[in-house]
């Protein structure tokens, strides 16, 4: 596996003044490990995460495995082997209160589930608070909670820490978790606009 999938924790950064989504991911000591651009009007999102911003390497691709589909799966394959390392689907109605998302292996067996910090912060944030309130959620493989996604408080730029250091058996395929962060970004993250 790339070594760049190995660190304990990244900073997602979603860039503010752009036609399409570009994500940059920081790893601990603030270096740039890598980048992704959002492809504009597609029908079936197709995300590639690349090893920097010149784009010549691509380290992951994150599919949409169906056309405007609510309750939407996103294959997540390691683009250096062509192997399929999870499955991340959204909760469709149930991620209308708060943000809900399956995880699934790569075989598409249910392992554990992502999901927003509290029905009632989640309400308070769609409702009232807006970005003074940042998301914050919970991955979690059976009952063992493997990984945090916390959004910063800025309310000009989105800023997400990845932290998986709480995953010591690492049950967690940190592609899979880092797709989640590129798609928290990407979906959830239009809410607060």
């Amino acid at each position: 596996m790339n070594p760049i999938f190995e660190y304990q924790s990244y900073l997602l950064k979603r860039q503010v003044f752009a036609l399409t989504g570009k994500f940059r991911f920081y790893d601990p000591m603030g270096n740039l490990v890598m980048f992704s651009e959002q492809k504009m009007f597609r029908l079936k999102e197709d995300i590639r995460v690349f090893s920097d911003e010149s784009k010549t390497q691509e380290v992951l691709t994150i599919k949409a495995c169906s056309i405007l589909d609510f309750s939407a799966a996103y294959d997540v394959v390691d683009s250096a082997t062509g192997q399929k390392a999870g499955v991340l689907r959204r909760k469709g109605l149930r991620s209308i209160l708060r943000d809900e998302w399956e995880v699934l292996d790569a075989g598409d067996n249910v392992i554990g589930m992502l999901f927003e910090d509290s029905m009632t912060l989640a309400l308070v944030r769609r409702l009232v608070a807006g970005t003074l309130l940042p998301q914050n959620y919970d991955i979690t493989v059976g009952s063992e909670r493997v990984a945090d996604l916390k959004q910063r408080f800025n309310p000009f730029a989105y800023q997400l820490d990845i932290d998986f250091s709480m995953d010591l058996s690492r049950k967690l395929d940190r592609r899979v978790g880092i797709a989640a962060g590129i798609l928290l970004a990407a979906i959830e993250g239009k809410q607060d606009r």
